[in-house]
């Protein structure tokens, strides 16, 4: 039986870092508060660009969600593009597909050009449907993948599944080619010394404990003194605290979590991931899954559905959710199980927007390794001025959420609401 650990899988090869003390500037152009891919993303623009930027992160940089994920580079949109249409408008809701799919090819881009070495391949990503209504939508959804963002996406009948992914659980799913997959903490790696490297100060260890603004912009307190700033940039996502309880009822964070089992074989990994795609499915609680970088493992994840403490029985929850998947692995060794925060908000959309003058970069919804960076850079854009940092998705501030005062004591009966809805369409599966 494997020891199993509680830091994540990534953390192996590239862990968080404490960083050396610096002196921190009195005054600079822009203070950024979060050393994630959003706050990093922003600072190497800003940097760049010519301006004396200092990153704040009350951690190790890295530490939360940007070295605690999937590492899966979907770009992916909670809302369909009908569900979007009745909520923004069909103008706004192209926009937003469009944007995902820049964003997408953006990331590839970035990677390849600050030659960061984070195991980025373009696989594709397979959604395993849960019932037939369902395979039929990702069926038209792929159609229309095809025809209005030239995305090479196909429908992937029951008959056929097993050339994808080895497994009878799903009734067919949807293969699109625009989705890949890296190592999340190399990617975080890589941007951290790009930053440096660019002459931007990252303070990690060292809260921001609020920031108030003042005639000429802002005055922040932090846990080594205040700091003036021409402007400030909020990227702390599933990580917001009383530094901004404004942004904090705003933001609900969801526990993520994820198991990665001990290593497979190479023939047991070749019939269970042939083709090495990304995994999600249609299912309410929604699990998401991949072969590690090197093709050994499996690393398998969903929502926690805790909202403190470390218990047991989300890690048990996913083991019987992976081997209802993949009955081959009931009983598999699990070698780690970790949690990371992932942002709500209730528009279910990624958000880029400014309130008396604050930038904000937040609400990945869980799909942060594509829309951070993305959000970061639109956010610095917007600080320079440059016409770049237009944004579907800069359109209004996140609502506040009712009764909600940054814990989300709700969140134990969703997941137990949606645990049912998906133990009823599991029943109805086995009688068809």
């Amino acid at each position: 039986m494997a020891i199993m650990s509680s830091t994540p899988y990534w953390w192996q090869e590239a862990p968080p870092t404490s960083l050396p003390t610096a002196a921190v500037a009195t005054k600079c152009d822009v203070v950024i508060v979060g050393a994630g891919y959003t706050g990093l993303s922003a600072a190497l623009m800003l940097a760049r660009a010519g301006r004396q930027v200092q990153v704040f992160d009350r951690q190790r940089p890295g530490e939360g969600a940007s070295t605690r994920n999937g590492g899966i580079a979907s770009g992916n949109l909670r809302p369909n593009y009908r569900q979007m249409v009745r909520r923004f408008g069909a103008a706004r809701a192209a926009a937003i597909q469009a944007e995902a799919k820049a964003a997408r090819e953006d990331l590839a881009q970035f990677i390849e050009r600050e030659a960061i070495d984070c195991e980025y391949r373009l696989t594709g990503r397979f959604t395993g449907a849960a019932n037939l209504a369902e395979y039929e939508t990702l069926a038209r959804e792929a159609d229309a993948l095809r025809k209005t963002l030239k995305i090479d996406a196909y429908a992937v009948p029951r008959a056929e599944q097993k050339s994808v992914l080895g497994t009878d659980f799903y009734q067919g799913g949807m293969v699109r080619n625009d989705i890949g997959g890296l190592h999340p903490a190399k990617l975080h790696r890589g941007m951290l010394a790009a930053v440096q490297n660019a002459g931007a100060s990252v303070h990690g260890e060292t809260a921001v404990y609020g920031f108030a603004p003042r005639r000429a912009g802002f005055v922040v307190e932090t846990a080594r003194g205040p700091v003036e700033a021409d402007y400030v940039l909020l990227g702390t996502n599933g990580y917001t605290d009383q530094a901004d309880p404004w942004l904090r009822r705003r933001l609900v964070p969801v526990r993520s979590r994820i198991i990665a089992t001990a290593p497979l074989s190479n023939n047991l990994m070749a019939e269970l991931m042939p083709k090495g795609v990304m995994c999600s499915e249609t299912r309410k609680l929604h699990y998401y899954y991949r072969p590690s970088p090197d093709g050994t493992r499996v690393l398998f994840g969903g929502r926690d559905g805790t909202i403190a403490g470390d218990p047991s029985w989300p890690t048990d929850s996913l083991r019987r959710a992976l081997a209802d998947i993949f009955p081959v692995l009931d009983g598999v060794d699990i070698t780690h199980s970790w949690y990371g925060n992932v942002a709500m908000n209730r528009d279910m959309i990624p958000r880029i927007f400014s309130r008396h003058g604050t930038r904000y970069a937040a609400g990945y919804c869980g799909s942060g390794v594509v829309w951070a960076r993305w959000a970061g850079q639109k956010a610095a854009w917007q600080i320079l001025g440059d016409a770049r940092g237009a944004s579907a998705l800069d359109f209004r501030p996140p609502a506040l959420v009712p009764l909600f005062n940054g814990t989300p004591w709700f969140l134990p009966a969703v997941y137990a609401w949606m645990s049912l809805q998906d133990r009823i369409s599991g029943s109805r599966r086995r009688r068809t």
